[in-house]
């Protein structure tokens, strides 16, 4: 039987605003993001919205994991969050270390609030 884990991480909209506009922008976003993450929330109308998502799911994906115990560290670039053709966020794991069967994501924003919910299944 599949062991199963959850995490979910709420963070603020501006607070990420205020990055994206910092001298720091870049290195923030080459350190979190991917370059198809990048590309997808700098086309849309508030960028900020749509990194505020993604990182709040990366934070909850991370938290799955390390309560899974099946690794202790995970760097937020080998996460990558993307959408398939219906506009539901799909997980990409990029490291060939970490075994699991099912994580699935969910993101919701405001212009205050991004919260994300992730599901992991391990076989």
């Amino acid at each position: 039987m599949p062991e199963f884990f959850i995490g979910t991480d709420i963070l603020s909209v501006p607070r990420i605003g205020k990055i994206l506009k910092s001298k720091n922008k870049n290195r923030f976003k080459t350190k979190i993001f991917t370059k198809k993450e990048i590309e997808y929330c700098d086309n849309k109308p508030q960028p900020m919205i749509h990194y505020a998502g993604r990182f709040a799911a990366k934070e909850a994906i991370k938290k799955a994991f390390l309560s899974s115990e099946i690794i202790s560290n995970i760097p937020f670039h080998s996460i990558e969050i993307i959408n398939e053709e219906g506009g539901n966020p799909l997980v990409n794991i990029h490291s060939n270390s970490i075994g699991f069967s099912t994580c699935k994501v969910s993101i919701s924003h405001t212009e205050e609030f991004a919260v994300a919910f992730v599901f992991l299944t391990l076989s």
